[in-house]
């Protein structure tokens, strides 16, 4: 059947929804689960707080670095099939994660963030490129999709190691979801043969969806989809207060994800309700990863609603701070609605911000290489910070007080306005 039947276009642009949704569902889940299994991880290694920060430090660091190779891999490769060689990677890096070497655990941890790192930025820009007219839907269904994952692997993780799996069985298991993933990826590749992208100046072939399908060539200037960022890009100060916001929102998660298991059990909780806690606060971030995007496209500026979930954050790890263990749920709900309406907004802002499909890829590689080596620090740093001062009060109070920073930083992304062409 031809590429160009309506019907062939209809069921492209559905399995195209169907990569999306899945390789959103391996973007967080390798990655949340350990903060649940971090005790027997550092049971059965012997590794210090430092080092056990380093699970979830690597990733970033991987984000950063390979976030700026992205673009160029997708103007060569062609985005479809970019996509389907990260989640192979990330897939390779769960099997070697699980293997039994402390070395190997590291690597794998590595291989994992480099298949994430390509991912992270390609996944806005195809949403930009495939469905022009539903880029609140299907963003709002991308992050809810990531989020919903990572309470899900927050919540299993330590119940799958208990089962006779193991901490490095419990990790293995979202190798499944990347198998899925990878399955669903091949056929959207087979659209277009790789020689056609490389007789014709490598241009990426529009992924078809129906009716939401916009033509590529006219995103990309006949130049491929996602170039390396422009110098236009560099000295916007609107694409550096998106990318610093990028960066504090994520400190906010991924400290949570790696430390607050911990930190409640610290404070009279039990590992396992410590977890289910986890699994709240990634469910409370899929609600508003979910329905912030509906909002903020309809306001003509969201500095408001960018300062307002940045908020959360100060309510939520302050009360973690100061309050009792027993209004944790509370406090737990607040960081989770705060993670997912900002992570949204900033998602949202690659495409609000920019002009085209092009522009959105190359502001996405910025934000998401220098965000996250931003965020690689937390991790590592609040549990050296932990190591030094015998405690969870002052990284707490740390982390409240970047929570500040935060809603300064989501003020001022959120202004209308979107980033010079030239």
């Amino acid at each position: 059947m031809s590429s160009h039947d309506p019907s062939s276009q209809r069921n492209a642009g559905i399995l195209t929804i169907v990569a999306v949704l899945l390789t959103a569902a391996v973007l967080r889940s390798p990655l949340t689960g350990v903060g649940t299994l971090i005790t027997e991880i550092q049971a059965d290694t012997a590794l210090s707080h430092t080092l056990a920060g380093l699970l979830t430090t690597l990733p970033l660091v991987a984000f950063a670095v390979f976030a700026l190779v992205a673009p160029g891999l997708s103007s060569r490769y062609g985005i479809e099939r970019t996509l389907l060689y990260s989640t192979v990677l990330l897939g390779a890096g769960l099997i070697v994660r699980s293997l039994p070497s402390i070395q190997l655990l590291f690597a794998g941890t590595a291989l994992i963030g480099v298949g994430i790192a390509v991912a992270n930025v390609l996944i806005p820009a195809m949403i930009k490129q495939s469905f022009p007219l539903r880029i609140g839907l299907m963003t709002a269904l991308y992050t809810s999709s990531m989020n919903l994952w990572s309470a899900i692997a927050s919540g299993i993780s330590l119940p799958l190691s208990r089962s006779g799996l193991g901490w490095r069985g419990s990790l293995a298991f979202w190798g499944l979801f990347a198998v899925a993933t990878v399955l669903v990826w091949i056929p959207l590749t087979r659209r277009v043969p790789m020689q056609d992208l490389q007789t014709k100046g490598m241009k990426q072939p529009a992924a078809a969806g129906g009716v939401l399908t916009a033509s590529i060539s006219a995103q990309t200037d006949g130049s491929g989809l996602t170039p390396s960022p422009s110098p236009a890009i560099w000295r916007s100060p609107k694409a550096w207060t998106i990318t610093l916001f990028m960066g504090f929102q994520s400190i906010m998660f991924y400290v949570g994800v790696s430390w607050l298991p911990e930190i409640l059990h610290e404070k009279g909780m039990s590992m396992d309700s410590a977890g289910w806690m986890l699994s709240l606060m990634q469910i409370l971030s899929m609600v508003g990863s979910f329905f912030m995007p509906f909002i903020a496209t309809r306001a003509e500026s969201q500095s408001s609603l960018a300062a307002l979930s940045g908020a959360f954050f100060l309510f939520g790890f302050g009360g973690i701070w100061l309050a009792s263990e027993a209004w944790s749920i509370l406090f737990i709900s607040l960081i989770g609605l705060g993670c997912g309406a900002t992570f949204s907004l900033v998602i949202l802002f690659f495409s609000l911000r920019t002009h085209s499909a092009k522009q959105a890829s190359q502001l996405s590689a910025m934000a998401q290489s220098l965000g996250y080596l931003l965020a690689a620090v937390g991790p590592t740093l609040f549990g050296f910070i932990h190591d030094q001062s015998g405690g969870w009060s002052i990284p707490l109070a740390t982390i409240t007080a970047m929570s500040v920073i935060t809603i300064l930083l989501g003020f001022i992304a959120g202004k209308k306005g979107r980033i010079s062409e030239l």
